[in-house]
């Protein structure tokens, strides 16, 4: 049988990493994208291919204009071809409005927006040319449903993505791809050595189900939403926050 083949931006850390680990698992061969730290990328090709599976990672700054669709491109060429594409790749960043710079706007814009749509477009041609039902997903955030102080870059380009899926998904229908989007609320990331539950903090004690997601949860989700499982599935944001933002609560 022929192995599915996945592009991951962002995949050599944090939740991009859970995803690239849940995947290789499934036995998805994988190209991933790095920003700086390539020693990271490269300990998890090896454990990637350890698998059995094919992987390889290109070192792609997102937030730069002129980058994100020659990676994409790059990317389905080392795989042969795409199945599934996860745009994961960005950063957190708090903005006030008081203090906002054009700068500011511009690196977000570029890094959590623009590359996620030019990144899908590159792999919905690919497919669309190719008869290929495949699936992209975003990683949004709950802060792209819920409103936040000093949240109006971050939370709005988050929404935008949410909102964007939504209008490809009635798009790419009619080829048999599928287009959806996960929310993640609070993930511990820098616990990634075992799958420990994280449940100390007052922040977590905040939580409903009383811990923070792991990003090894985020790769089991992208995995349904891409299987057969999941073949049903279009157009649709899944909140994966353990019910953290349910009662409007704050983040701290």
């Amino acid at each position: 049988m022929t192995r599915k083949r996945a592009y991951v931006t962002g995949g050599s850390r944090g939740i991009g990493k859970g995803i690239v680990q849940v995947l290789s698992s499934s036995g998805y061969d994988i190209v991933f994208t790095y920003n700086s730290a390539e020693d990271e990328a490269l300990a998890l090709k090896k454990e990637t291919e350890a698998k059995g599976v094919k992987c390889e990672y290109l070192q792609a700054s997102l937030e730069q204009p002129d980058v994100a669709v020659p990676t994409a491109k790059r990317a389905i060429e080392i795989l042969g071809g795409i199945d599934l594409f996860v745009s994961n790749a960005g950063l957190t960043r708090h903005n006030s409005l008081l203090t906002l710079e054009p700068e500011d706007i511009d690196f977000l814009y570029t890094l959590n927006y623009k590359s996620y749509l030019l990144g899908a477009k590159m792999a919905a041609n690919y497919m669309v040319e190719h008869n290929i039902k495949g699936n992209i997903i975003f990683i949004s955030s709950t802060r792209g449903l819920r409103a936040y102080p000093e949240d109006c870059l971050y939370g709005s380009f988050k929404a935008g993505l949410i909102r964007g899926v939504e209008s490809m998904a009635l798009e790419m229908g009619q080829y048999g791809i599928r287009v959806n989007c996960i929310a993640p609320g609070a993930t511990e990331i820098r616990k990634e050595a075992s799958l420990e539950i994280v449940t100390d903090g007052s922040f977590v004690s905040r939580i409903p189900l009383q811990r923070k997601g792991t990003p090894w949860e985020v790769g089991y989700l992208v995995e349904y939403i891409a299987s057969d499982k999941g073949a049903y599935m279009t157009g649709n944001t899944i909140k994966l926050d353990g019910g953290l933002i349910l009662s409007g609560m704050p983040e701290a």
